[in-house]
């Protein structure tokens, strides 16, 4: 079934002054019945080092198997824009992430991956999941 009418009517697509926030708005998913992977990805994931105040650049990587809801991807632009000025650790922000998405959705399974650029001479790399990858 293709987006109908009904599946816009709880979205502030429109609405939004393109500000952060930590609201992820969802829409609903017409196939429930088959399982499939979306994967969303960006490149331009920015936090900030807890200890120094420094930015930390990330790849996130997110992949998931809808259920009943799926993520929209302007809410979810705003809310990774919304840890810009936060202090957190790698490892914090990547579960927290990967919470937040499984509290909103609560998808069969989901995968968020926070690839960190090179900082002090290392790179790092948090994997964290829920659920069972049914595919």
């Amino acid at each position: 079934m293709l987006t109908q009418p009904d599946d816009l009517k709880n979205l502030s697509l429109g609405a939004t002054k393109n500000k952060p926030s930590r609201k992820l708005e969802t829409f609903p998913n017409h196939n429930a019945g088959r399982p499939y992977v979306v994967e969303l990805r960006t490149e331009e994931f920015t936090c900030l080092c807890p200890a120094t105040g420094q930015p930390d650049f990330a790849t996130i990587t997110i992949r998931y198997i809808p259920a009943e809801k799926i993520v929209e991807s302007k809410s979810l632009k705003l809310y990774l824009w919304s840890f810009r000025n936060e202090g957190t650790f790698h490892e914090h922000v990547t579960n927290t992430i990967l919470d937040d998405l499984v509290a909103a959705l609560s998808p069969v399974w989901c995968e968020v991956v926070g690839e960190f650029g090179v900082r002090g001479g290392i790179s790092i790399k948090v994997t964290a999941s829920h659920g069972t990858k049914t595919l």
